[in-house]
């Protein structure tokens, strides 16, 4: 049975809308997004549902959702969108072109430094690409977001995505020479356990483990931390104003190291470097965009200031 259209309704024109709904999480931000107007998304919604006979959102006043329809018809039209897509670029002869926006998640810190001259690098490179640069220290949700990749630092447990490994970043024990003043300076791991500590909460809350890097001999010991945070700037924050030693990422605390507003601690001890993954669903097709990000990421993260390639 053939199901009649809307006056000027369009199936993919449909779709994307729907798309971009479920993905900005409400009409008035799909509007927003897409330059339109909210009423305009509300029709596309309403005819979309009226042409496949079924309900596709669940709405209250605060609250949006899919229904059990709405998620299977999300998942048929990104498939179907992702194959149009492939047809246009492959009849276009544009496969190799970049064009188009691009949805990357970073970690907050990460993405707000190291990560913009290599951003930067990209966006100079293709004037026709346009990036939504998000950054929050979470794992995201590829589909129902839209994102097209994630930088992850930190092991990458979902196994139904493609994780490459580009980097470590090394960390490292940090003081201040104003919480030093006076005490012995530590030879040995063991030898900060009496100190007061600053915890970085996504790593490590309760006690340190820390690795000679002449033997691999490794050493644990508990603190009890007088803040604990999840931000590397508070961290590095409280660990210059003398509140305590901490363990920190090497990269942001490299102009402090060379100004010797701070001290690193038995250099000869590490904590386990982090690895840096780029993150992205499988699918059968990556535009150029994404594509020619992700062999520009690979390029440069081991050179970054603070940052070491795998296994070096």
């Amino acid at each position: 049975m053939t199901i009649a259209l809307p006056p000027g309704a369009d199936r993919i024109e449909l779709m994307q809308t729907f798309i971009r709904i479920v993905q900005a999480g409400s009409l008035s931000a799909a509007a927003q997004q897409m330059g339109t107007s909210q009423p305009t998304v509300s029709r596309r919604l309403q005819a979309l549902e009226r042409t496949l006979g079924i309900k596709l959102l669940q709405r209250s006043t605060h609250v949006m959702k899919l229904t059990e329809d709405g998620e299977r018809c999300f998942s048929h039209a990104k498939a179907l969108l992702d194959d149009w897509r492939t047809m246009e670029d492959d009849l276009r002869g544009t496969a190799d072109t970049p064009r188009g926006t691009l949805r990357v998640l970073a970690p907050h810190a990460f993405g707000q430094n190291q990560l913009i001259p290599p951003l930067m690098d990209y966006l100079r490179r293709y004037l026709d690409v346009s990036v939504e640069w998000m950054l929050h220290d979470r794992r995201p949700d590829f589909i129902a977001e839209g994102i097209d990749c994630a930088i992850q630092v930190g092991a990458v447990q979902d196994p139904s995505v493609v994780a490459i490994r580009l980097a470590e970043v090394p960390r490292i024990v940090l003081a201040s020479p104003q919480l030093m003043a006076g005490r012995r300076m530590p030879q040995h791991a063991q030898d900060l356990k009496d100190l007061p500590w600053l915890a970085l909460s996504t790593f490590y809350q309760r006690d340190v483990t820390l690795t000679y890097q002449h033997s691999g001999e490794t050493s644990t010991f508990p603190i009890n931390p007088r803040l604990a945070t999840d931000s590397l700037y508070a961290l590095r924050s409280a660990t210059l104003a003398g509140l305590g030693a901490c363990i920190s990422s090497a990269w942001i605390v490299d102009a402090d190291l060379r100004t010797g507003d701070l001290l690193h601690l038995v250099p000869t001890w590490q904590a386990a470097p982090l690895p840096v993954y780029l993150v992205y669903p499988h699918a059968r097709f990556y535009p150029a965009r994404l594509r020619l990000f992700l062999e520009g990421m690979r390029e440069a993260m081991p050179g970054l200031a603070g940052m070491r390639g795998v296994g070096s």
